[in-house]
């Protein structure tokens, strides 16, 4: 009872603070490859204790050096997830809104324009693969590509993917209502649950979104399947209607509206 006497309110605030804080560091890495990793360095820290409790000298010797290299190697080790850490962190909605400059007729010309051409796509089976810029800025991977600039239109749209155009290889970054840049190099995803019958295309949509907020929209070369990337989730088979939906949200978000491409995005598989 003394005990209980004895905790004070910051006390409880700071249980709460590092149990969310160790909450949501579980969350980014679970069912990933750091997960595997981190068993790894839980077995080492058990040895080590070990090692101390039944006073092993070596073996505690060994394993104090490990642990001082070990904290560089995981730093290395899990720069992905770190830095999908810290850039959801660090967009939540308080740095840049590169939308809220979009008025809503140009909002829903872009988004008619990408539906037109994503189903000339899909009723073609050209490969596409179109990134949509959010919150995290595209720099590093737009300086892989070749500059544009430009607007928005079916006609450009199919001829950056034409298979016989220099710049169909690689994905087309959209800047607000503008192509920013094509050709770009996106990062694969280090996850193997992707399956097997899908290529690199992707791949590499699901490894953009594991790392920022983009949207991400694959058109498939071989079936013309239709799929959607985001948040590391990819969602496929989608309709006409609902990648509509998914892309009026982005441009034109409602002022309540519950986050719809979470709920949409919930009947995707996760891969991870």
């Amino acid at each position: 009872m003394g005990l209980l006497l004895s905790i004070k309110t910051t006390d409880i605030i700071d249980i709460v603070i590092v149990a969310f804080l160790l909450y949501k560091m579980f969350g980014f890495i679970r069912e990933t490859r750091a997960q595997q990793m981190l068993w790894g360095i839980l077995l080492i820290v058990a040895a080590f204790v070990l090692s101390e409790v039944f006073d092993l000298s070596l073996l505690n010797w060994l394993l104090t050096r490990l642990i001082t290299v070990g904290l560089i190697a995981v730093v290395i080790l899990f720069q992905p997830e770190i830095r999908r850490a810290l850039e959801q962190l660090g967009r939540r909605g308080v740095f840049r809104n590169q939308f809220k400059d979009v008025n809503k007729e140009s909002a829903y010309a872009t988004v008619h324009m990408l539906i037109d051409a994503v189903d000339d796509f899909s009723s073609t089976r050209t490969g596409a693969l179109i990134a949509i810029e959010g919150d995290t800025m595209l720099t590093d991977i737009i300086e892989t590509g070749v500059i544009i600039d430009s607007e928005i239109s079916v006609r450009l749209l199919g001829n950056l993917f034409y298979e016989g155009s220099p710049l169909h290889d690689g994905a087309v970054i959209i800047r607000g209502d503008r192509i920013h840049a094509a050709s770009c190099v996106l990062p694969l995803t280090n996850r193997t649950s992707i399956g097997k019958n899908l290529g690199t295309r992707h791949r590499a949509g699901v490894g953009l979104s594991e790392v920022c907020d983009a949207l991400v929209i694959i058109v498939s070369e071989e079936t013309g399947a239709i799929s959607v990337a985001k948040d590391g989730v990819l969602r496929r088979f989608l309709d006409l209607k609902s990648l509509e939906k998914l892309l009026l949200d982005i441009y034109i978000p409602s002022g309540d509206n519950n986050d719809l491409i979470s709920k949409f995005l919930k009947g995707g598989k996760r891969h991870e």
